[in-house]
């Protein structure tokens, strides 16, 4: 079993936009994904999930619908806009060069001259 891990400021937000993207998906659904994705690392609490969940539509990020989930249960669905999409574009290109450059100086060598 992995070891859980606090997200840093402001990924929760990414994470949401990327599942998402993929097709509309209601909130519960959200979690599930990331949790199974990141085999078990990233688990989002539904205080968590909801309020970004809201956050994002105020922003225009997300449009939401509701319909009827796979178990027959009304659920609110929600998916990307393209303000949305044209903002996860951009932030995973920034998380890849963060990431990028991270990987870099945890390569530094102990001996290296920086």
């Amino acid at each position: 079993m992995s070891e859980k891990s606090d997200l840093p400021q402001g990924t929760l937000d990414l994470l949401i936009l990327k599942v998402v993207a993929l097709g509309p998906v209601h909130g519960y659904a959200i979690a599930t994904r990331l949790q199974q994705v990141s085999r078990d690392v990233v688990q989002v609490p539904q205080g968590s999930l909801y309020p970004a969940l809201h956050r994002l539509e105020n922003r225009g990020l997300l449009g939401a619908t509701w319909d009827q989930t796979e178990t027959g249960r009304e659920a609110k669905f929600y998916r990307l806009t393209r303000k949305g999409r044209s903002v996860l574009e951009t932030e995973m290109a920034s998380w890849q060069r963060l990431t990028q450059a991270i990987g870099l100086i945890l390569k530094l060598d102990d001996g290296e001259a920086v």
